[in-house]
């Protein structure tokens, strides 16, 4: 049995349920009810059609948020769709320039995350107040985010760079830092990731495959986002 030492509080993964409703900007909130769902789903809608309906399958399987990445030109109508649905926090991911931080915001987006540590996108966010989470591979990069004044940072991508051993070994330094493992995680070892006392939250795209939304597959991403929940519930 492994036993993780960190300073990561319990009660921020909490949640009354009512975060979203205090302002659009408030990173308390938004940290809180991220960490209180454990699963951030991470969507590519190629159509912003499918927007409404996803909202009210992630909801219906009891979820309250997603990342909607600038992956495609549908992105930031995508957001101010999904954004616009009662009871929905959404973010922006896959955020490179200081451009897309104001679409996203344009569009909604309560929060940002991007795949590395981009200080001008940093900057952006900090000067909007809005809540951002920079993808992290190394020290050096955890480092970057604590003097930007940030302690929740994404660990990307996760199971390429080794996986729940390898947060423990950045856990370790790190010890106020807060992970949200993305890239390669799946039913198989969300559980593993979720039991770390330093990963808030971990992203994940198996419940939001872009072959459900291409099919418009609501029902069976309601189901995976319910079993996700499930998991999620268990592994805490």
């Amino acid at each position: 049995m492994v036993t993780y030492v960190t300073d990561v509080h319990d009660a921020e993964r909490e949640s009354t349920g009512c975060e979203t409703d205090r302002g659009a900007h408030d990173g308390g909130d938004v940290v809180s009810v991220i960490g209180a769902g454990r699963i951030l789903p991470v969507v590519v809608l190629a159509d912003p059609a499918g927007a409404a309906p996803l909202a009210e399958a992630l909801l219906a399987g009891g979820l309250r948020t997603a990342e909607v990445t600038f992956r495609t030109p549908a992105a930031a109508d995508a957001i101010a769709a999904m954004a616009g649905h009662p009871g929905m926090l959404v973010g922006a991911g896959t955020v490179l320039t200081v451009e897309q931080v104001d679409r996203a915001v344009d569009a909604g987006a309560r929060f940002v995350v991007s795949p590395g540590f981009g200080p001008a996108v940093v900057r952006r966010c900090q000067e909007l107040d809005l809540p951002v989470f920079p993808g992290v591979s190394s020290a050096t990069e955890i480092q970057m985010a604590l003097d930007a004044g940030l302690d929740t940072v994404k660990f990307f991508p996760a199971e390429q760079l080794g996986g729940v051993g390898m947060v423990s070994a950045l856990a370790a330094p790190f010890r106020s830092v807060r992970f949200i493992p993305t890239g390669g995680v799946s039913p198989a070892n969300v559980a593993d990731y979720l039991a770390h006392p330093a990963v808030l939250a971990v992203g994940g795209t198996w419940m939001v495959a872009p072959r459900l939304l291409d099919a418009g597959d609501w029902a069976e991403v309601t189901r995976l986002t319910g079993a996700a929940v499930a998991a999620a519930r268990a592994a805490d």
